[in-house]
């Protein structure tokens, strides 16, 4: 039953102030009617995940604290309850806390009041400090058993509960946090422990004993190491040695999907049930070369978890995590080897040596002076940057990489040298200058009006003003603009 407490009327007498007295007895008066109707509440939970907490479970026993706060005082007519989400997350990105707050306007909600079975399980940090004022405004009140029934908006001490409170929740998130990162960076640097993930691509998972942790033991869980896998070991070791060998990564990839080598999605399904695995793709290839642990090393830490706010221009809706990945003076290395190496470190750290631009001038003495400028008058797309014959030269390849087999009845690649353009860069200014300037042509002598003092200047007015010179690789001719305005012809027709 519901508490009536009944009004009272004011007092008489002398030395009686009659109107306070009346005041008062009209506030209990009120009061009374609200606790008669009873409270109707809206009950609101959560757990982080699914792995380590039953939701069932959590979800009864949340739900029984609220209960037992709220008896005499009305009953829970709405339940709530997020399932692996974050505590961090703010109200707004979590789909059941989301959905409470997206009833607070609508007065037939069917609840007056919000209760929470556990601080920890609604707030984080200044979530209660964004939120308190919302609730406020449309006359919610918000019942927790940190302050043994309803929160006072005006309360001095409730208010410093609640700071208390939600820095006490973000520093158990943020003590945990490092307690777990030390703990791996050791585990790895000193024990060279497996730490789980998927084993990397010419590796298995073997079994290596009783977990070192003994209550884990005693559930039953495994430590695990890597150990080579008979079928793809062999094609991690042959594809380092033909990086070693000079080949690009390209070439490897187009090798590997030539020779119908499974790409690492086909290898193990079961491991990569999200992916297609069609054939190797030039990141895969890439990202094995730069793998550490082939060299027997355990490595950890390559990648980072920044986060970043979700919005900028809104800050209430907290931050997003972001995966980043860290520069090698990030990596935590074990000690010793952990497992059995696939190449040698030497040989791993020639092949990321290897990466460089080979040829005969060096990646600091090539220059493209036109790179950016020039775009292919086929299919559209911006000419890439090639070094051809110890010269800079530009190509397109209309869309395709050397990582894969040419279909049938594709256009060849686009190649032009850069020394074939610039001595018609003044003809291109001519154009530039306006109808005015515009000269015959019919007259091909009139593109040979350029010399190496002015080229640069030329240069930095296209990309001053923003120009892109389109190159047709069938007429071999330059142009500014759309296909109707006059072109450059720089070379023989096809």
């Amino acid at each position: 039953m519901c508490a009536a407490p009944m009004g009272m009327l004011p007092a008489c007498g002398p030395g009686v102030d009659m109107l306070a007295s009346w005041a008062e007895g009209l506030g209990q008066s009120r009061a009374g009617v609200q606790s008669r109707e009873c409270l109707r509440f809206a009950f609101y939970g959560r757990v982080s995940t699914e792995d380590w907490q039953d939701p069932v479970t959590s979800r009864a026993r949340q739900l029984q604290q609220a209960v037992m706060l709220t008896a005499g005082h009305g009953t829970i007519v709405a339940q709530f309850f997020d399932t692996v989400e974050s505590r961090t997350l703010p109200w707004a990105r979590r789909p059941q806390a989301a959905a409470l707050v997206a009833q607070l306007a609508d007065p037939d909600r069917g609840w007056d009041a919000i209760v929470i079975g556990e601080y920890e399980r609604a707030f984080y940090g200044n979530q209660y400090a964004s939120m308190a004022p919302l609730f406020e405004h449309y006359g919610i009140q918000l019942w927790m058993p940190e302050v043994g029934g309803r929160v006072d908006w005006h309360a001095e001490d409730h208010e410093q509960t609640m700071l208390a409170l939600g820095l006490s929740s973000k520093r158990e998130i943020t003590r945990t946090r490092i307690r777990v990162r030390t703990a791996m960076a050791t585990q790895t640097r000193e024990q060279g422990r497996y730490l789980g993930g998927r084993p990397p691509y010419g590796y298995r998972l073997a079994d290596a004993g009783p977990h070192p942790n003994k209550a884990h033991a005693a559930w039953g869980r495994r430590a695990h190491r890597l150990e080579p896998d008979p079928a793809t070991a062999p094609v991690v070791t042959w594809m380092f040695s033909q990086r070693l060998a000079g080949h690009s990564a390209a070439r490897i990839t187009r090798a590997l999907n030539d020779a119908g080598v499974p790409c690492p999605s086909a290898a193990d399904p079961g491991r990569n049930p999200h992916r297609t695995g069609s054939g190797w793709t030039l990141r895969t290839v890439a990202a094995i070369l730069a793998n550490p642990r082939y060299t027997g090393r355990q490595v950890w830490n390559r990648q980072r978890t920044d986060f970043d706010l979700a919005d900028p221009a809104n800050t209430t809706l907290g931050h997003k995590q972001v995966q980043r990945w860290n520069l090698p003076g990030g990596w935590v290395i074990s000690k010793h080897p952990a497992h059995a190496a696939l190449v040698s470190e030497t040989d791993f750290i020639a092949a990321q040596d290897s990466t460089a631009p080979r040829g005969p001038a060096g990646p600091a003495a090539r220059r493209y002076l036109l790179a950016g400028l020039l775009a292919c008058g086929q299919c559209g797309r911006r000419l890439e940057s090639a070094w051809s014959n110890g010269k800079p030269a530009y190509r397109c390849r209309h869309g395709y990489t050397s990582a894969t087999r040419p279909e049938p009845g594709r256009p060849p690649n686009t190649y032009v040298r850069e020394d074939q353009i610039l001595p018609h860069l003044a003809a291109i200014a001519i154009l530039l200058a306006g109808p005015a300037r515009k000269p015959d042509w019919t007259n091909r002598g009139l593109a040979q009006l350029t010399g190496p003092d002015s080229t640069a200047a030329l240069i930095d007015q296209l990309r001053s003003g923003g120009t892109v010179l389109t190159y047709d690789p069938q007429d071999r001719t330059l142009r500014v603009g759309d296909p109707d305005t006059p072109s450059v012809i720089i070379g023989k027709k096809h």
